[in-house]
């Protein structure tokens, strides 16, 4: 890590960036490592190319997330954090990254490290799946603030601390982080307190979509951009449908397949579609999204592809009969 602690020190101008479509992950630990940086005293940009979903609009500085880059940005470093593919990043903030001095990728998915960068580029990023370690001379950096963004990452990541990624660790830094002013149930009110109409209107349309392939493997669901405008919601609406999915009795893999609403139609009738998948565990979705040019965890990956609906249904359905 102490490439990567030095190159935080030197650097005067500092781009963090993460996924588009963001979940509670991406959010938290943009706003964690932004809140870090300024803490050091560093020029920093936050950006991400999607809309923040409504349920994290609560969290400490998410204001200062911008959705546009100037064309001429100039950084001395580049993070990425929770991203193994960085066209999800988006193309303004690809193009900022390929001016950057230096990368740094911080990620937890198998399937790091970042692709999408040159050979060069790729040889000299860093990336770990662990917490950078504390600098003895930056003073205490877990205030209340970071802290907060800290702990609903992993609250939500952990789904509830119900996920098979939920281990020691996460409760250590968990206690670390209410030790630190953090209050879980606001967090939770937050995060799973209260949905919105259209949300509640988008849940029924997306579990009337769901079709379970012959075996009772692996169940569907589909959300579409005319589901989207029915319901006057937002991509952002979609997080968390997929685990009704995956919660159907004998289900093994569940696969939400969403069409992507900046997505255009080409001659062919093939659309733009983000796949996320999650598994009981026993199967290793993270494998199945890296045939597809995806990645991601074990029990949850995902990729996209230009596709139809129909195409890709079939593909999964028929993956789905090879499954022991």
């Amino acid at each position: 890590m102490n490439p990567i602690l030095q190159t935080i020190k030197t650097a005067e101008r500092i781009l963090v960036t993460a996924h588009t479509d963001p979940d509670g992950d991406a959010v938290g630990s943009l706003l964690a490592m932004g809140l870090a940086l300024e803490r050091l005293g560093k020029r920093t940009t936050l950006y991400n190319e999607s809309p923040i979903p409504a349920v994290y609009q609560f969290l400490p500085t998410v204001g200062r997330i911008d959705r546009h880059l100037e064309v001429a940005a100039a950084f001395d470093t580049a993070v990425i954090l929770d991203c193994g593919d960085l066209p999800r990043i988006g193309g303004a903030g690809c193009a900022a990254i390929s001016r950057a001095a230096s990368v740094i990728n911080i990620d937890h998915h198998v399937s790091t490290p970042v692709s999408g960068l040159t050979p060069d580029r790729r040889s000299r990023l860093r990336h770990g799946g662990d917490r950078l370690p504390p600098d003895p001379g930056a003073g205490s950096l877990a205030d209340k603030e970071i802290a907060t963004c800290i702990y609903t990452g992993i609250l939500t990541d952990t789904g509830s601390f119900r996920f098979s990624n939920t281990n020691a660790s996460a409760f250590a830094i968990s206690r670390e982080m209410v030790e630190a002013g953090v209050d879980p149930f606001e967090v939770a009110q937050h995060v799973f307190g209260s949905y919105s109409l259209g949300r509640i209107k988008l849940l029924n349309l997306a579990l009337n979509s769901i079709e379970i392939s012959p075996n009772g493997k692996l169940s569907l669901m589909t959300v579409t951009r005319g589901m989207l405008e029915e319901t006057r919601t937002q991509q952002e609406d979609v997080d968390g449908l997929i685990n009704y999915a995956r919660r159907i009795e004998a289900v093994r893999v569940a696969a939400l397949i969403q069409e992507q609403i900046n997505g255009r139609a080409a001659a062919n009738g093939r659309v733009r579609l983000h796949v996320s998948l999650r598994s009981d565990g026993s199967v290793d979705v993270a494998a199945i999204a890296g045939t597809f040019g995806g990645g991601g965890h074990h029990s949850a990956a995902g990729f996209q592809i230009e596709s139809t609906l129909a195409d890709i249904k079939s593909e999964l359905l028929a993956w789905a009969e090879g499954m022991g």
